[in-house]
């Protein structure tokens, strides 16, 4: 036990441990209930660890636990070996840069049955919401002011901000369609609705 209390907290291992700390920490808060647990799968690695497309919660959780438990395996065997101070910090040294490498490997390995678990499907967009009606939330709609509530497919509301061509009567509680989305001004164009002529009414 003492062998490995001392791997644990030696050079390099404890800087894996305390990263160890960290995830293990996040989660047991996942797990509490005191985290995001919808945002554990929302944002799948495609980029900087490029581990095969799981979530970044679970490929760097996985990348730094391997990356700990090899530092942590080197470190109790060359402390073994009654080799020089000199040539055990050296290898040391190595194991601080070489764990991280050999673990983004292991990783891209363990990680691949995972991927069917997380379809790649584009995330929402705001055109989304193009062809869809409104709910005038201000007083008023014209060519520099105006809000819509607007409610997506999947029951979801969100508030957007709306813009008018012309001076047609856009008011609280007014019913407007959303007709084209302006990418520089991030806003939405829309036109008065008639609920009467909805034919989904």
């Amino acid at each position: 036990m003492d062998e490995f209390i001392k791997a644990a907290l030696g050079f390099p291992t404890v800087l894996f441990s305390a990263a160890l700390v960290v995830v293990l920490g996040f989660w047991l808060l996942v797990l509490c209930g005191a985290a995001d647990h919808e945002g554990v799968g929302s944002d799948v690695d495609r980029g900087a660890l490029d581990v095969g497309g799981v979530p970044v919660t679970v490929s760097a959780s996985l990348l730094i636990a391997v990356a700990w438990f090899a530092s942590l395996s080197g470190s109790a065997l060359l402390a073994r070996t009654g080799w020089p101070d000199a040539l055990v910090h050296f290898f040391g040294a190595t194991l601080l840069f070489g764990s991280p490498f050999l673990s983004w490997r292991v990783t891209r390995v363990l990680v691949r049955p995972l991927t069917k678990l997380f379809p790649d499907e584009p995330g929402p967009s705001r055109l989304d919401f193009v062809g869809l009606t409104c709910v005038i939330r201000t007083g008023r709609v014209d060519a520099g002011f105006g809000q819509a509530e607007v409610a997506a497919e999947d029951g979801s509301t969100a508030l957007v901000q709306v813009r008018q061509h012309g001076s047609d009567p856009l008011m609280l509680g007014s019913t407007a369609l959303l007709y084209a989305y302006d990418d520089a001004g991030e806003f939405f164009w829309v036109a008065p609705f008639d609920t009467a002529l909805d034919p989904r009414g």
